[in-house]
């Protein structure tokens, strides 16, 4: 009878689930304002947790992962210029080994657009990467979609 409940309680321990905390600490908001009858402005906005950072567009290959922002081709508009960014903090980062540009709390990045039509649906992918002084999380990529109307 003693195994038995011995094989229980070790049953019992190693199919109980265990429920780890999984971080998120960016939040990620989109908006669009039109600025004429063919002109728009998409706004991404990330919204990071105290003591997190991403990593600005143009940030050096060798070293983290870059956040960037792809659109999805589609007829009804089409890329005005580049995608644009605030001026980032630049710092050299230890766990890199070299200088590297990200932003804290909040960044808002924007790509003009030029309308086809007078409504539409602009989707793509954000990829990014987010660390903290102590540890960063594994690279991810994100759909968004914003309604221009």
């Amino acid at each position: 009878m003693k195994p038995f409940i011995v094989l229980s309680i070790l049953c019992a321990l190693f199919w109980t689930p265990i429920h780890a905390q999984i971080l998120k600490p960016v939040k990620w908001s989109y908006a669009a304002k039109k600025t004429s009858a063919t002109e728009a402005t998409i706004y991404i906005k990330a919204t990071m947790e105290q003591g997190w950072h991403i990593y600005a567009l143009d940030t050096p290959e060798e070293g983290p992962v870059r956040t960037s922002i792809a659109f999805t081709p589609d007829e009804s508009y089409q890329l005005k210029g580049t995608l644009l960014q605030p001026q980032p903090v630049t710092k050299m980062e230890q766990q890199f080994g070299k200088e590297v540009k990200y932003f804290e709390k909040t960044v808002v990045f924007q790509q003009k657009i030029k309308l086809q039509a007078g409504s539409t649906t602009v989707k793509g992918d954000i990829t990014f990467m987010v660390c903290s002084d102590q540890q960063c999380l594994p690279p991810g990529t994100i759909p968004f979609s914003v309604d221009i109307k």
